[in-house]
């Protein structure tokens, strides 16, 4: 007898419903910017933050993993940080630095880890929680929970972490070239400057004989 032919089979691809419920499956979903960087992810006009406080994001796999070079967090804390320079525009700067902060985030840095500055133009965070007053924003330092921003003219004040990134995005000049050297003096592994590269080498001369 003819065997009779199987019945044409229907891809799941040409039912709606379960299209739909295929596409509807959990994708990866973007990983939570740590509370002062949601702040400052929205890039065009950075609107300053509404009244509410971002809250600490949990612990990333591998947040505390030594850098690749060195014990520079154990007993050598006087060891030189890593210096890298990334070139940017003075109103580009921020922008710069923000993109690094991302990478360091996004290689499993903690945020705790992390200090921004900025010469000119306060980062929108630090502004806002200026707002509450200088007790509360400088306490959120001390709990080392998160990314801290921080204006250049107050660095003496900066606790020093792993990780320093500064933002050469304007000021007067005897303000960044002092902030520069101290800010190497609070990184313990890395130090990210943003900015003009010709600008940044002199006021790293400059900021020498301070």
């Amino acid at each position: 007898m003819p065997l009779i032919p199987e019945e044409p089979q229907i891809h799941e691809s040409a039912q709606g419903p379960r299209a739909a419920a295929a596409a509807g499956r959990p994708a990866s979903t973007p990983r939570p910017v740590p509370g002062p960087r949601s702040a400052a992810s929205p890039r065009p006009g950075r609107p300053v933050p509404g009244p509410a406080r971002p809250a600490a994001p949990a612990p990333r796999p591998g947040a505390g993993q030594s850098p690749a070079k060195g014990p520079e967090n154990r007993s050598d804390q006087r060891s030189t940080p890593q210096l890298q320079l990334i070139p940017a525009p003075v109103d580009g700067a921020l922008d710069a630095a923000e993109e690094a902060l991302d990478l360091l985030l996004e290689s499993g840095r903690a945020p705790g880890e992390i200090l921004v500055l900025t010469t000119g133009d306060p980062h929108p965070w630090a502004a806002h929680e200026l707002s509450f007053g200088e007790a509360a924003y400088w306490a959120q330092q001390d709990t080392a929970e998160d990314v801290f921003f921080a204006d250049a003219s107050a660095v003496e004040r900066a606790a020093a972490r792993p990780v320093v990134i500064v933002a050469v995005n304007g000021g007067d000049e005897g303000t960044a070239a002092r902030a520069l050297p101290s800010a190497m003096a609070r990184a313990g592994a890395l130090l990210v400057v943003c900015g003009d590269p010709q600008r940044i080498t002199a006021l790293l001369g400059a900021g020498a004989g301070v």
